[in-house]
């Protein structure tokens, strides 16, 4: 059983896999900051100054005046800005893909269909069509 774990996971597939993860939480990491530090604020700042990582409900009634107060006081959140936050993450991740899978597509050449494996040959003395893994022709009982 260890023999066949171990050539699974050097089979090329489970790498590439392996990799493709690897890259995509850095490329998560990435667009996470892209939308927090660079997208957010203009936005926020267009809606008249609002703080899309501050937004949120305090259900202990409180009044809190920032989401990390009330998380220190260990106060009952719903945070639906943080929610916000990630659903635009989520689609500038799922729009990139898109692209970059388009790009590939479109990059890749198209494949032509292989010609098939022949299935017969010519007999190289009486010149007649016979199966391939012919070893005597049967028309002229010549030796192939």
């Amino acid at each position: 059983m260890w023999k066949e774990f171990k050539e699974f996971l050097q089979r090329g597939n489970v790498i590439d896999l392996a990799v493709a993860v690897v890259v995509g939480a850095a490329f998560g990491a990435i667009v996470n900051s892209f939308v927090n530090d660079i997208l957010m604020p203009p936005i926020g700042l267009a809606l008249g100054g609002v703080d899309f990582a501050n937004l949120f409900i305090d259900l202990s009634g409180q009044g809190y005046a920032s989401l990390s107060d009330a998380q220190a006081a260990g106060a009952a959140t719903i945070n639906y800005g943080l929610f916000l936050n990630s659903i635009i993450t989520f689609v500038i991740v799922a729009f990139a893909v898109f692209l970059l899978v388009k790009a590939i597509t479109a990059a890749t050449p198209k494949k032509e269909n292989a010609p098939a494996e022949p299935t017969t040959k010519e007999c190289p003395y009486c010149f007649t069509t016979i199966a391939i893994k012919a070893t005597r022709c049967p028309n002229c009982t010549s030796q192939l």
